[in-house]
């Protein structure tokens, strides 16, 4: 007989589904279990350096518990009660380089998005605990995890990036925010909407919600450009997606935020983070060095933050404790770069806004390899991304990428059930 449902578990899981579906869902998360915990088993911090020949660090502690409080005792493969999953704890997060420690658990909010209407509900219970509170993917202190780009933004940029709007209208808190990922498009598109004249938009990272919450709202607010009624302000910080506190901290200024999370292929996306690494630091290790803990046995590096912000399906759960489905849009940084006017009209659509950003804005340019913006009625050159975008990536061993393709496709799964969308990876893939 199924055990009761427990008092935290989330009402619409697990509801009536046929057996079959039921059968495949519990062995998809029995084996995503098995094999995260193997990848995180023995894991440093996400930005330690490794060396290949050298003895890898003891695990770090870890502490599963859910934002909503502490979970019972591990059971990955609790049979289903009539009103959900059984609620599991997570695998082991690994401690952030910087050594932060587990806080207690985030308190649920007044009122959270019903999981009812969600595509994909029963994806795996361990993904209902996100990291510990405080802990953040990319730590600042990580050796190999600072984005340039992000670390350059300083209290005076977001000041003149404040001070450099128009005379009229006022200053707002954003009703939408960019939110994710790091590489996966999120400038473009940032550029792309700031072309639409209802949209203000701040064009450095405020970090407000990950790394500069402690200074207020009327801080965040005061970075962000002037608007007029009617006009939409907007801001991206990619690093949002995977801090663990960023969802609550959102829905506490306002529940009712749009959120954009722009999703790339996680096995491209993660070669790119790398590269933008390695263009700041050279003398880092390899790709294949960072991406395992052990080669001859192919367990991947999982606490690498390069690898764990591609596993989607993690981070999205804890955004769907607060936000429901129909409050984020996901943006396919391929159909961006392939069909950015399609792409876009979805964005606008999103937002409310009537569709002005067209193919008309766009030029392809074949040397980078991306669109580039221009005015449709100006006869100016297009104006492209800098230099930092469109690297070319260094040659990697094919035996790696099906590694890390193979390490991946569970999670896709997951992550396309999560969304309803199946953004085609795997296909992408086999067409290569």
């Amino acid at each position: 007989m199924a055990p009761p449902a427990q008092p935290g578990a989330q009402g619409g899981r697990g509801s009536k589904g046929p057996p079959a579906r039921r059968l495949f869902c519990m062995c998809t998360l029995s084996l995503c279990l098995t094999y995260l915990c193997y990848s995180l088993m023995g894991g440093t911090g996400p930005g330690a350096p490794r060396s290949p020949a050298g003895p890898r660090g003891s695990p770090a502690p870890c502490a599963p518990r859910s934002p909503a409080g502490p979970r019972g005792s591990p059971a990955p493969c609790a049979p289903r009660s009539p009103a959900g999953l059984r609620a599991t704890p997570a695998p082991c997060a690994p401690r952030s380089p910087a050594g932060l420690r587990a806080s207690p658990a985030t308190p649920a909010p007044p009122t959270r998005a019903s999981n009812a209407s969600r595509p994909g509900g029963s994806a795996a219970a361990w993904l209902r605990t996100a990291l510990a509170p405080g802990e953040v993917i990319a730590a600042p202190s990580g050796a190999f995890e600072r984005d340039p780009q992000e670390s350059s933004t300083t209290d005076e940029e977001l000041s003149r990036a404040g001070s450099t709007t128009p005379d009229y209208g006022e200053k707002r808190l954003p009703q939408a925010l960019i939110v994710g990922v790091k590489k996966g498009g999120t400038r473009a598109l940032l550029e792309a909407i700031r072309a639409h004249p209802d949209v203000r938009a701040v064009g450095v990272e405020p970090h407000f919600f990950d790394r500069n919450y402690e200074k207020g709202l009327e801080w965040y607010r005061n970075v962000m450009p002037k608007t007029l009624d009617g006009q939409i302000t907007m801001e991206k910080t990619p690093s949002y997606f995977v801090t663990n506190e960023a969802p609550k901290r959102i829905h506490s200024m306002a529940k009712d935020t749009k959120l954009i999370v722009v999703v790339r292929n996680p096995v491209t996306r993660a070669i790119s983070d790398y590269t933008q690494t390695l263009s700041k630091k050279p003398e880092i290790p390899t790709f294949e060095v960072l991406a395992f803990k052990n080669r001859t046995l192919g367990l991947i590096d999982a606490s690498w933050s390069a690898i764990r912000i591609g596993i989607y399906a993690l981070h999205l759960e804890n955004w769907l404790q607060y936000f429901p489905l129909s409050q984020i849009l996901f943006v396919s940084g391929e159909r961006l770069i392939i069909d950015p006017a399609g792409e876009m009209a979805k964005v606008q659509d999103f937002l409310g806004l009537k569709r002005i950003v067209t193919e008309k804005h766009f030029y392809f340019n074949k040397t980078k390899g991306f669109p580039c913006l221009k005015k449709p009625e100006d006869s100016s050159a297009p104006r492209c991304l800098g230099k930092s975008k469109g690297r070319t990536h260094p040659k990697i061993d094919p035996d790696v990428i099906h590694r890390l393709r193979k390490f991946y496709k569970p999670f896709n799964v997951m992550f396309y059930q999560m969304t309803g969308q199946d953004f085609q990876w795997e296909q992408e893939e086999s067409d290569k």
